[in-house]
């Protein structure tokens, strides 16, 4: 690209230096103010209406960035910083990105004073890893210590700032035992608890309140046909990846036929050969057959017959995890290594029971006892469509912030606890360094109290005030040494006042806070990194020639 922009006739703009650097924050300030206001207990919901007009209500900062087209380059970085926080840790990707904005708007201010972006690249970084280290250190608990309250807790604090915050309660303890119930040990010893094994299913009617909890793998579809039982005990299940309709030629063959005779054979040879796959399969004792493709009628029948549940168009992602918890093989042909079709009866998964259920106005496929791992499922019930999206969205959050509480073990106050402690310690750190860091540092300390400070102007309190009394209280905590369960003090949004956020229960797993602090000074250093920008443009006079 350097080369390029020597060349005298460049084809493009160019921007260099403070200009391309402005453009940048203030693209992704744009991008930061859109989410600010959803950030906490009382943040704000926005609405999204795509091009075709499809409504989205929610205020999951992944999910806002998401649905929105940005343009800017830079901006995009702030979009992909909110998709990763949200793969990674579930949770927290509002406050990554207004984190992420205020670390590069206070790092533009120092370039403008004369500093070198280098160094303060250097100092960010030098600064993420002291806060980190302070709060795996000194800032988080051990789980043990809460007992399972603290689970509790943890999906409590999280739902805060959603739609179902009212009933945070009762969703609360749903989500800590749907995440203890898939539970798992690995070959290695490590106990895991896969969040995609809790099968979430959205039904209509009723309120939020009537959502439960169920035991067993929901499927979203009901049985092929009528004439097929309701209920299989105990059930062989085989997964395909194929259609169990009549054959038909592959494109491109052609059979010459002279007799026409021969015709009806070979069409009874094309209903015979999925015939004799039904039959392989039931031979192998398989009572229950999901199917990512279709099943004709013709061959429904021999299930019916046989007293076997056919389920068709089941979603690959179900299919998958059905397999992984029955330990049933998804089978992709029948064909084996000589040619032959076979089917084997290792290839089949095994369950309690499989039985229809009717929830709201749909059937439902449940599998219940699964071999290797319990499966379970979330039914949510709510008013419309946008009001479970958005419970969709929430308790997934939820569950994400209970697993990595439960697989990392430690736990930090919320409610800008953590940002304030930070930041009061930072500030002391820059002063002890003789070095050019030490501006960088300080700003990054000041960056980190935007996260209280937004959690206070959006509950309408006085930002000032609250935040110069939790660096007061913080301050106090870091230098007496009497005085350290200071360090959990936050704010209560509701009352407009400083408490102790650990014994008030609004906690957060340590490696969220960890996560958020790396994810954004990694993003702000990228953007910070970039002095030119080149716009490309097509050379006209090539196309001519071609």
């Amino acid at each position: 690209m350097a080369i390029v922009a020597q060349t005298p006739d460049i084809l493009g703009e160019r921007q260099s230096g403070q200009d391309v650097r402005t453009q940048n924050v203030v693209a992704c300030q744009a991008v930061a103010n859109i989410v600010k206001s959803s950030l906490g207990p009382v943040g704000l919901d926005k609405m999204l209406v795509d091009d075709i007009g499809d409504v989205t209500i929610t205020n999951d900062g992944a999910t806002i960035l998401k649905m929105l087209e940005v343009e800017h380059p830079a901006a995009k970085v702030l979009v992909e910083l909110a998709e990763l926080q949200d793969r990674e840790v579930g949770d927290g990707t509002t406050s990554v990105v207004i984190l992420a904005a205020e670390l590069l708007k206070r790092a533009n201010d120092l370039v403008r004073n004369k500093i070198h972006p280098t160094s303060i690249i250097s100092g960010y970084r030098l600064a993420m890893r002291e806060a980190c280290k302070y709060v795996e250190e000194k800032l988080a608990t051990k789980v043990e210590k809460l007992g399972k309250d603290s689970l509790v807790n943890c999906a409590k604090t999280s739902m805060s700032s959603k739609l179902i915050a009212t009933d945070s309660d009762f969703f609360a303890n749903l989500v800590v035992d749907a995440v203890q119930a898939v539970k798992t040990t690995n070959a290695r010893g490590e106990v895991k608890y896969p969040v995609k094994s809790i099968n979430i299913l959205k039904a209509h009617g009723k309120s939020a309140k009537d959502s439960y909890l169920l035991n067993g793998y929901a499927l979203n579809t009901g049985r092929a046909a009528q004439g097929m039982p309701i209920r299989v005990a105990p059930a062989r299940i085989a997964c395909l990846d194929f259609n169990l309709q009549k054959t038909k030629m592959q494109m491109g063959v052609q059979v010459l036929v002279t007799d026409p005779r021969e015709l009806e054979k070979i069409r009874e040879r094309e209903a015979d050969i999925t015939k004799e796959r039904i039959q392989k399969l039931l031979k192998a004792g398989a009572n229950v057959v999901l199917t990512t493709k279709g099943i004709d009628d013709m061959s429904l029948k021999y299930f019916v017959e046989s007293g076997a549940i056919a389920v068709r168009r089941v979603r690959k992602d179900d299919l998958r995890h059905v397999a992984k918890a029955t330990g049933a093989t998804v089978v992709t042909t029948f064909a084996d290594m000589e040619g032959e079709e076979t089917f084997d009866l290792s290839l089949l998964g095994h369950a309690d029971e499989v039985i229809e259920e009717r929830i709201a106005d749909d059937d439902v496929i449940l599998i219940k006892g699964t071999k290797n791992s319990s499966a379970v499922s979330l039914i949510l019930r709510g008013a419309n469509d946008y009001m479970l999206d958005e419970m969709d969205r929430a308790l997934h959050d939820a569950l994400c912030i209970v697993k990595r509480t439960l697989e990392s073990n430690m736990v930090v106050a919320g409610g800008g606890a953590v940002e304030a402690a930070l930041s009061v310690y930072l500030e002391y750190l820059a002063t002890t360094l003789g070095s050019r860091e030490q501006l960088a540092i300080a700003e990054f300390a000041e960056s980190l109290l935007v996260i209280p400070k937004v959690l206070s102007v959006n509950a309408a309190k006085d930002a000032t005030e609250l935040v110069a009394k939790l660096q007061a209280y913080h301050h106090t905590a870091q230098t007496k040494a009497d005085k350290q369960h200071l360090s959990s003090m936050g704010l209560d949004l509701s009352k407009g006042i400083v408490r102790n956020n650990l014994e008030a229960g609004v906690i957060e797993p340590a490696m969220s806070k960890v996560k958020i602090i790396q994810f954004a000074t990694e993003a702000a250093i990228t953007i910070l990194r970039i002095d030119d920008m080149i716009k490309l443009v097509k050379d006209e006079r090539e196309t001519e020639e071609d």
